[in-house]
């Protein structure tokens, strides 16, 4: 569960007495059904067990029905009528519903019943429609009865969270319309998805079945792009991975920093047991981990000669973040909008034109080079290339830290690349690990020094940076960069054949 029980039933509790009326000759009063339940049970306060029996007292008060009649055996509270049962968890608020739904099968079937979630919703959500009159109200509550057993079981539920997760939704829409001419990208991605208190989790599955879900650690956030790490928990060995799941979060406010309640999940990635298999690249190491490349934008650290898990790093670019982070659903991802083919008039034969670069290589503690290209062209081949000299501040590294350990892999780093066409719209879009590696073959005769090779490739599109280390300089220069585009994506995205 992702809330303490005490908790949950301390919370209910206090939401019983709360609406309680006085208990004046309305049966036994809360010490006498204490003292009988722990007579009873053998339950001492304090207890989780005895808490639930707390919840039973307080139902009493209110009901007036004598505890001993409902003490049947120790779990008689299971045993209770639909009815009385599904009366009691009203009681609970939307988010503590949620969670009591993972204790048993039956608790499931109730935490999904459509007339709690609805009622739910429409004091939630409702507001807009205080004005009818109560003549109207009385039409539409029994309408809305028949309307709410015709949806299909959780209908009301999901339609709850979801309305929670886009809440303000218009808002932050218009928000991500102010972009950054610099960057081409929504200028206030990193302010909205913390106002939404958004974060990421992983959930992961071992080959028998075990599942463990793991909290982000902390963020580094960039001018395009955020790094999120988890490093915390006991993850499982490498090779005994079946699943893993990467969603988006948007917690609920809680006045208590201490619970963590459950919120909108949204699917972003799913890697299946066939996917991990032939995952397994290794990008770089230290004396402690190994980094394996595990999707273009995660990498995971394992521990030298164990194989079991250190932490996982994963770079997310902001290119529809916030959609992605926020609209999609525990069981499918956020869909992307198909785009209107912009107007283009370049001839096919001399390639297009007007293509902006921006090229940021950072790690999980700093930025190490920024890049920014413009009025580059594209060759028939598809083919942009920049040859500008661009330092680098310091070396190419990834720091990493594991609850009491922690290292840095060298030549390596993230690396968060935007390409926008000629109207300064995204065109590729890219933030993945890289690792630098020596390049002796074809050194530049211009350049006395050691030269490194950067190299990236999907199925969009592929990226070569050339560097050289100047010793005098004790510094590392950027002497070319090539970007190589699809001819496929082109294509899709003018609306042409190229």
């Amino acid at each position: 569960m992702a809330i303490g029980r005490g908790q949950l039933f301390r919370s209910f509790r206090e939401g019983l007495l709360k609406n309680a009326p006085p208990t004046e000759g309305r049966g036994p009063t809360g010490k006498e059904n204490s003292r009988l339940c722990e007579k009873i049970t053998g339950f001492s306060p304090g207890t989780q067990r005895y808490e639930l029996w707390d919840v039973i007292n307080s139902c009493c008060i209110v009901s007036s029905i004598p505890i001993n009649v409902l003490i049947m055996s120790n779990w008689c509270f299971i045993r209770m009528p639909p009815e009385i049962l599904l009366k009691i968890l009203s009681y609970l608020d939307a988010l503590s519903l949620f969670s009591i739904g993972f204790i048993n099968k039956r608790f499931y079937e109730m935490a999904h019943n459509n007339g709690m979630w609805h009622k739910m919703y429409s004091a939630e959500y409702g507001h807009s429609m205080k004005w009818r009159p109560k003549r109207l109200d009385e039409v539409l509550d029994k309408l809305s009865t028949v309307v709410v057993q015709e949806r299909p079981e959780g209908y009301w539920r999901r339609l709850y969270f979801r309305t929670m997760a886009g809440f303000n939704e218009t808002k932050w829409r218009k928000e991500l319309k102010d972009i950054n001419p610099f960057t081409g990208l929504p200028s206030q991605t990193e302010r909205i998805l913390r106002s939404q208190r958004v974060t990421w989790e992983i959930t992961v599955s071992d080959k028998w079945g075990l599942e463990g879900t793991f909290e982000q650690s902390r963020a580094y956030f960039s001018d395009s792009s955020v790094t999120v790490c988890w490093s915390s928990g006991r993850w499982p060995s490498f090779h005994q991975l079946s699943t893993l799941q990467l969603d988006g979060v948007k917690r609920q406010a809680l006045s208590s920093p201490n619970i963590n309640k459950p919120g909108w999940r949204s699917l972003m990635a799913k890697f299946d047991r066939d996917t991990i298999s032939k995952s397994g690249q290794v990008i770089g190491r230290d004396q402690l981990v190994t980094l394996v490349l595990f999707s273009p934008s995660i990498v995971i650290g394992v521990w030298r000669g164990r194989w079991s898990i250190a932490f996982v790093m994963a770079s997310f670019h902001y290119h529809r973040l916030v959609e992605r982070s926020l609209l999609g659903t525990s069981m499918c991802p956020y869909s992307m909008p198909e785009n209107k083919p912009p107007f283009d008039d370049a001839d096919p034969d001399s390639g297009l034109h007007g293509y902006t670069l921006r090229i940021i290589l950072h790690n999980t503690v700093t930025q190490i080079m920024a890049g920014h290209f413009s009025q580059l062209y594209c060759s028939k081949s598809n083919e942009t290339s920049t040859q500008e000299h661009t330092p680098l501040s310091g070396r190419i590294s990834l720091p990493w830290k594991c609850e009491a350990l922690e290292g840095t892999v060298e030549n390596c780093c993230m690396m968060s690349l935007t390409l926008m066409d000629e109207y300064q719209n995204p065109f590729w879009c890219v933030s993945t690990p890289v690792s630098m590696a020596l390049n002796n073959k074809e050194p530049s005769n211009d350049y006395e020094g050691q030269h490194f090779l950067i190299k990236y490739q999907d199925a969009e599109g592929k990226v070569r940076m050339d560097l050289v280390w100047l010793e005098e300089q004790r510094q590392y220069f950027l002497i070319n960069l090539v970007v190589f585009i699809a001819t496929a994506k082109v294509n899709k995205h003018f609306g042409r054949a190229y």
